[in-house]
């Protein structure tokens, strides 16, 4: 019997898995992706906005050459935490379902079952995109994540949003060679995007080296090119590739199947005691990004890392 059950294997579950380590406590993390998927699905050339010290777990030091690690750096360093705390961590095993049986759960995965008295879900966000809804989006050439700029050299790219996936998308495919447009729905570029970063977005479309459309929404796509609704009107653009990034949402579906309660709102914020992280369901506990619902931009693992110590602290004391 364990412990704890840690559904996620990205930084705030690892930090889940080395607070219950320290404690003595019985547990394991189970990641259907690789470890630490969200990051490794992050674009290769990214940034964080976070220095290196806001991003360690577990109290143990993430030392870079830089104030600002890349993804590269990230990877390595939670890859070697897992490694050097020989965590338990199973990959490539997804949760199938969590069912309440006594004083305990269990749960099924696509490869075993786990006996657990307690759960958390450490799930992130970044598996399910937010889509458009428009006609043309199931089309090959909409793209929801992104990862390389070269790709899309010498191609004509229209760029949905204004967050910082968004301008660093179209900065970086304008720089390898693309004709971007993008296609913001507010009136001005988001604040924010990375400080470094707003004031090149700003002067690029000054210079209408990267053509900005505010206001305006992108309503249909077609093989060759896109309807876009500005406040002038209608236009229709030459289009090869849209790069969607209109943000992600957790996995609403799952944490209802679980039994956890969203909020009636748009929001879908999820019920957790804010002292202790459990949700309206005993021994069952949120931690990192999830506990946002589609305010993702809400926790970060800088501010979401001490979840971990919350959760491991209110499940001793009810030993």
């Amino acid at each position: 019997m364990l412990d704890i059950f840690i559904i996620g294997g990205g930084p705030i579950g690892l930090a889940c898995g080395l607070a219950a380590q320290k404690a003595g406590l019985h547990y394991v993390i189970v990641e259907k992706g690789c470890l630490v998927n969200s990051l490794y699905n992050y674009p290769s050339t990214m940034t964080f906005f976070s220095t290196s010290e806001k991003l360690e777990i577990g109290g143990i030091p993430f030392v870079t050459i830089s104030n600002k690690p890349n993804r590269a750096e990230a990877l390595e360093y939670y890859r070697r935490v897992a490694f050097s705390n020989n965590l338990k961590v199973n990959l490539f095993e997804e949760v199938i379902s969590i069912e309440k049986k006594g004083g305990h759960y269990t749960i099924k995965t696509a490869k075993t079952t786990y006996e657990a008295r307690n759960v958390i879900v450490s799930t992130g966000f970044y598996d399910i995109a937010v889509n458009l809804e428009i006609p043309g989006e199931d089309l090959p050439k909409v793209k929801h994540y992104y990862k390389d700029p070269h790709y899309y050299a010498l191609q004509k790219v229209v760029v949905v949003g204004s967050s910082n996936s968004a301008i660093d998308v179209a900065l970086e495919t304008y720089r390898k060679g693309a004709e971007v447009t993008l296609v913001i729905r507010g009136s001005e570029v988001s604040n924010r995007v990375k400080y470094w970063v707003r004031p090149d977005i700003i002067n690029r479309i000054k210079e209408d080296s990267i053509k900005a459309y505010f206001n305006s929404s992108l309503i249909a796509v077609r093989e060759h090119e896109v309807d876009i609704q500005t406040p002038e009107g209608k236009i229709t653009v030459p289009n090869d590739f849209v790069m969607a990034m209109t943000g992600y949402r957790p996995n609403f579906e799952f944490l209802k199947k679980m039994g956890i309660i969203l909020s009636a709102d748009e929001k879908c914020l999820p019920h957790y005691n804010p002292q202790t992280m459990e949700t309206n369901l005993k021994g069952v506990y949120l931690a990192g990004v999830v506990c946002g619902g589609m305010d993702t931009h809400l926790w970060f693992i800088e501010n979401s890392r001490i979840h971990a110590e919350m959760i491991v602290n209110d499940i001793l004391s009810k030993r």
